[in-house]
């Protein structure tokens, strides 16, 4: 098997995995019990969360153990716009955020009444600052806008986008940062929260954790105890929780490497498919190594898909949150592309553990598929 979709989800490293089982068997109270076997397991808990401040360089009561990017997303952004909504209504994001990113702001303005703008992308996927520059109003109280596009890859400057937003605005800026982290260097600072998840880096599905400054208040979405500086409430996954430092502590280690071989990879497989006939590439050449998004011009993604997993290939035709719905790629059509070649497109995704001779493996198959298409 060829597993190309580690946009979509990653194994879990052996020692995240040995570390789990140990902590699974051993400490099993709950964390906030008060007699001694709760004690360690919430210090433990603790220190996880120190560890990981201390490797983001931010302070540890930023740091928000949650089930993952989504709920992390969620709660930011319901939390932060009805914790302000005295200040103003009016919230930016981007046309090509995640479908929890998406979801959230619609809810807000269909439910709650908020203005919501969205600010369009250029061909390669990326907000200009002057589009953003051009949305800020008086009573904007959040931005919005993704580190890493996990469709087609392309990166946003969101160290000139904080500026503009800090400079012509009192909102606050947000980023959804799952697949930046472990993978590409990025400075925290330049951000007021930011939201990550564990098993896009060789960690616990169902863990993560949201990045906001202690000025910044929320409306908590699960209520029910003093979990999360009461913003979580419900009993600690303290399992994940523990070992997620360990997760982040090993993708931050190997990132330059990690990132280096990807690179190569990617490259590889560029030249390969631009040498093919009826394959165009959808992933600028500035977009993340980690993801290549194509286009086969002969056949729609669902059969490309299908054909290559019977191959024992593994890809995405688009964000795996979307993967069972047919319609065209939403990510492609706000960038440009029309609504054909949006509907031929799939997500090559690499990590660490592929390798050159994968991507030979990859092509080779692509081509055949390409020519039985065609005499059928």
């Amino acid at each position: 098997m060829i597993f190309f979709d580690s946009a979509s989800t990653t194994p879990l490293h052996p020692e995240v995995l040995k570390t789990y089982t140990h902590i699974l068997g051993k400490y099993y109270a709950n964390s906030d019990s008060l007699y001694d076997l709760g004690t360690s397991v919430s210090n433990l808990m603790e220190q996880s969360r120190e560890i990981i401040a201390k490797m983001l360089h931010v302070k540890d009561s930023e740091i928000l153990f949650t089930s993952g990017a989504s709920e992390s997303n969620s709660l930011l952004i319901k939390g932060i716009a009805l914790a302000y909504q005295t200040r103003g209504k009016h919230i930016i994001t981007s046309t090509v955020e995640h479908s929890s990113v998406m979801g959230a702001f619609s809810q807000l303005a269909s439910v709650f009444g908020f203005d919501v703008t969205y600010v369009p992308v250029n061909q390669r996927g990326i907000v200009e600052p002057e589009e953003l520059k051009k949305a800020l109003r008086k009573d904007t109280i959040l931005v919005s806008i993704m580190a890493v596009n996990n469709e087609v890859g392309s990166m946003n400057d969101l160290v000139t986008l904080s500026k503009i937003v800090k400079e012509n605005s009192r909102a606050f800026f947000h980023s959804d940062c799952t697949q930046i982290l472990g993978k590409h260097p990025f400075d925290l600072s330049v951000l007021d929260c930011a939201s990550f998840s564990a098993h896009k880096i060789h960690g616990c599905k169902g863990s993560g954790f949201l990045y906001k400054k202690e000025n910044i208040s929320l409306i908590p979405l699960i209520n029910g105890g003093q979990q999360e500086q009461g913003l979580r409430g419900g009993t600690s996954n303290h399992p994940a929780n523990i070992v997620l430092a360990k997760t982040v502590r090993i993708a931050l280690e190997s990132l330059q490497d990690h990132l280096e071989h990807v690179q190569k990879l990617n490259h590889l497989l560029r030249n390969e498919l631009l040498k093919m006939e009826d394959i165009v590439i959808n992933s600028d050449e500035s977009a993340s190594a980690y993801i290549l998004n194509l286009s086969c011009t002969c056949m729609t993604s669902e059969i490309l898909l299908n054909a290559l997993n019977e191959r024992g290939i593994c890809v995405s035709a688009k964000s795996t949150c979307h993967s069972k719905t047919k319609e065209a790629s939403e990510v492609l059509l706000a960038m440009g592309f029309d609504q054909k070649r949006a509907s031929q497109a799939i997500r090559v995704s690499f990590s660490e553990s592929n390798t050159p001779e994968e991507v030979y493996e990859f092509v080779k198959n692509l081509k055949e598929i390409m020519n039985e298409y065609r005499i059928k």
